[in-house]
């Protein structure tokens, strides 16, 4: 597919190829809008470019028509600008992460993915996008496809559980009390050696066990999935960073959800406060007036405070150490959940003199 031109040059004469431009992209599904402008704030050109490997080389190439590209502003890095973001990374050009255009902005301006586009560049021009986007392509990104799928697969047998349950609720008095007082697990490997095969059972006792039964082996089939998935990123993580491994309370799941926040290049991170705020785990200054407060952070990788959390119980249920810090807190006036909030903060800091300076590639 051809490069679409959408707006002609405003600056002809800064079009010098000696002159270093901005790139910015706007990325959906089959189609990306690109704009070019100029550092002095002009805007130079746009094109709608297919969401292919031509259509990426068919981008730098018109980009670097126009000018020098050592930066480009692109949004949905994690997402449909996950490939054009690999791609543009290995011509030798800094991506940086934008975010959606400010609604204020975007009310007086209107919405249009040329509008997007020419955002994201000037964005990174002004100073207002400067999050390096993660390279995604080394082990933590493969931990973070596996994660997701064991994600996905957990929450699928939980469900299973849930429904199986629920039909045991309804279900024929004889067949229930049959399977009164079962563990969990007994229960499942119960139900799927049920035998709905019986001359004497009515249609519906006939389908309640077939469905029972066929609940009962997802179950199974979806607890095997998770385990194994489960082996797969505690020996990514193991290869990774095994000194996480080493410190108290860091299981595989949690260390990996924390790697995966800092991506495949964390050295795009320049302070340990930087990692805390990715993490959600820095508080936020909300002061005003005479008033002067911090608040808690409810942005940033969720699953990694999750994981900061995690960490945070298991240390103060077998770590000693753990415990006189939560207790020094507490006596200085701080509530429990408070003090928590700050153990979060320093395992953070912990967590981020641990990360490999660098990810390596992925084995072949």
């Amino acid at each position: 597919m051809p490069v679409t031109s959408m707006t002609q040059s405003a600056c002809p004469a800064q079009h010098a190829l000696g002159q270093e431009v901005v790139l910015g992209v706007d990325t959906h599904r089959d189609i990306h809008v690109a704009a070019v402008v100029t550092l002095v704030g002009g805007l130079a050109d746009t094109g709608s470019f297919p969401a292919t490997a031509a259509g990426y080389r068919q981008m730098v190439t018109w980009a670097r028509s126009i000018g020098v590209v050592e930066r480009a502003g692109v949004e949905c890095t994690g997402s449909y600008g996950a490939a054009l973001s690999r791609y543009l990374q290995a011509e030798g050009i800094c991506v940086i992460d934008v975010n959606q255009p400010d609604r204020a902005t975007r009310r007086k301006r209107g919405k249009t993915d040329t509008v997007d586009a020419e955002s994201a560049a000037r964005g990174v021009i002004s100073g207002r996008s400067d999050s390096i986007a993660k390279t995604g392509d080394g082990l933590v990104e493969a931990m973070r496809v596996l994660k997701l799928a064991r994600d996905s697969a957990v929450n699928a047998r939980t469900k299973a559980i849930n429904q199986l349950r629920a039909i045991l609720v309804g279900a024929d008095p004889q067949l229930r009390e049959s399977l009164a007082g079962l563990g969990p697990g007994t229960l499942v490997r119960a139900c799927a050696h049920l035998d709905d095969s019986g001359q004497d059972a009515s249609e519906v006792q006939r389908t309640v066990i077939y469905t029972l039964r066929l609940l009962a082996n997802r179950i199974l089939e979806l607890k095997a999935e998770s385990y194994e998935l489960h082996k797969r990123i505690g020996d990514l993580v193991a290869r990774h960073a095994p000194q996480l491994l080493e410190r108290p309370g860091v299981g595989p799941d949690s260390a990996a959800a924390l790697l995966i926040a800092a991506g495949d290049n964390p050295q795009r991170l320049r302070r340990e406060s930087s990692y805390a705020a990715l993490c959600g785990v820095s508080p936020v200054e909300a002061s005003s007036g005479n008033t002067q407060r911090r608040r808690l952070n409810r942005g940033g990788d969720r699953q990694a405070n999750a994981a900061l959390y995690r960490i945070t119980m298991s240390r103060l249920r077998w770590d000693e150490r753990t415990r006189r810090y939560l207790a020094k807190r507490m006596a200085e006036g701080k509530t429990r959940r408070e003090a928590i909030r700050c153990l979060k903060r320093y395992i953070a800091r912990e967590i981020f003199r641990l990360l490999p300076p660098a990810a390596p590639p992925p084995a072949t």
